[in-house]
């Protein structure tokens, strides 16, 4: 599975929906979106009209029109959403349920990469359908809360941070501090 900046912008877009949806927003504009999530602003828009068409975004037109979630933030899987904007979660085609390709190995049945490749894709499925919208906005805001927003430093290396384990959602949520 490869997380395309498609797929990110519209876990980012959808989580920054919901965010206005617990905190009473109303609608929100695209142009805004794009602005706060520091997205493009035509990229976001067709991403919008493909969760519009699935049915998990509304429009409103108009001078105070935007966006808004269309489903209960409970209802919406984070799996659901990936699985829309990037398709199949596995990271080989022989692993896939849902859009299997037959592979150039000799005997597929006891493949031992195939075998490992749908372990890693259940596991992903198992993580991403366990969390719906609501999951992910609650633990965004509690830890917003928590921490205040840091400052942008600018360093001038080629990788000015890590992805640390202890950042991770479920992470969060084991250790009991939100």
């Amino acid at each position: 599975m490869t997380l395309t900046k498609r797929g990110e912008y519209a876990l980012r877009t959808m989580i920054r929906l919901g965010v206005a949806e617990w905190n009473k927003e109303g609608v929100i504009s695209v142009s805004n979106i794009a602005h706060q999530e520091h997205l493009p602003f035509k990229f976001l828009e067709a991403i919008l009209m493909e969760l519009r068409t699935a049915g998990y975004v509304e429009s409103v037109r108009g001078k105070y029109g935007g966006a808004r979630l269309a489903k209960p933030m409970n209802e919406i899987t984070m799996g659901e959403i990936v699985r829309l904007i990037d398709g199949k979660l596995a990271p080989i085609g022989c692993a896939s349920e849902t859009e299997y390709e037959k592979c150039s190995c000799p005997d597929e049945e006891h493949c031992g990469l195939r075998m490992l490749m749908i372990d890693v894709r259940n596991a992903i499925a198992n993580i991403l359908d366990r969390y719906t919208l609501h999951d992910v906005v609650e633990v965004t805001l509690r830890k917003q809360e928590l921490e205040p927003p840091k400052k942008k430093v600018v360093k001038k290396t080629a990788r000015s941070r890590h992805a640390d384990p202890a950042d991770g959602f479920l992470a969060l949520l084991k250790t009991g501090k939100l």
